[in-house]
C-alpha cells in the first residue's frame, strides 16, 4: 500500500481535530464564557467521593476526519473501479474508527462528590474532572459555584465560621 502526501496531511488534520475536542472538566478551570459572570456560591463539606469515567465527546468531527483519512487510504489501493470501491469502504471504516477514536481520546477520569450543604441538611452530588494535583477528599470544606447552568466544586481556601441562617 502506498502512502501519499495527501494521506499524511489528512491524518495530521484528523489528529489535531480530535485532540482539540477535549475539554477540561476540573473544578478550577473556567471557560471564556464563565469569566466576568456573577456566580452563586454555597458552602459545604465533602461526605463521600468515588472515581467515575466521564465519557468522551461524540461530535461529527471524529467521524468526518476518520472518513477522510480512510477514503484517501482506500483510494490508494488498486486502480480504476477497484480504487473507487476501496475508497468508499475505507471512508466508511475510517468514519467508524474516527468516531471511536474521538470518544476514546476525549474520555477522562472524573470524581463524584457527595456534599452536605452548610446552610441546610440538603445533600447534593456533583461529577467533575479529577484533579490529581489537589484532590478533594472526605471532610474537605468546599465552595459550590453555580454559573450559566453549570456547577463546579473547589476547595474552600479561607475557613469561615459555620453560620446557620
Amino acid at each position: 500500500m502506498k502512502f501519499n502526501k495527501t494521506g499524511l496531511i489528512a491524518t495530521a488534520t484528523a489528529l489535531v481535530l480530535l485532540t482539540g475536542c477535549a475539554s477540561n472538566l476540573q473544578g478550577d478551570v473556567y471557560s471564556r464564557d464563565d469569566a466576568r459572570q456573577v456566580q452563586s456560591v454555597e458552602f459545604g463539606t465533602v461526605e463521600d467521593t468515588r472515581f467515575v469515567v466521564i465519557e468522551g465527546t461524540k461530535s461529527p468531527i471524529g467521524t468526518i476526519a476518520g472518513a477522510a483519512v480512510g477514503g484517501v487510504a482506500g483510494s490508494s489501493v488498486g486502480g480504476g473501479k477497484g480504487a473507487q470501491v476501496a475508497a468508499v469502504i475505507g471512508a466508511v471504516a475510517g468514519g467508524l474508527a474516527g468516531a471511536a477514536a474521538e470518544e476514546g481520546l476525549t474520555k477522562s477520569q472524573g470524581v463524584e462528590l457527595v456534599i452536605r450543604m452548610n446552610d441546610s441538611d440538603k445533600v447534593i452530588s456533583v461529577v467533575q474532572g479529577y484533579e490529581a494535583s489537589n484532590p478533594l477528599q472526605i471532610g474537605d470544606k468546599v465552595r459550590i459555584l453555580y454559573v450559566n447552568g453549570e456547577t463546579r466544586v473547589a476547595k474552600q481556601t479561607v475557613q469561615r465560621p459555620y453560620t446557620r441562617y
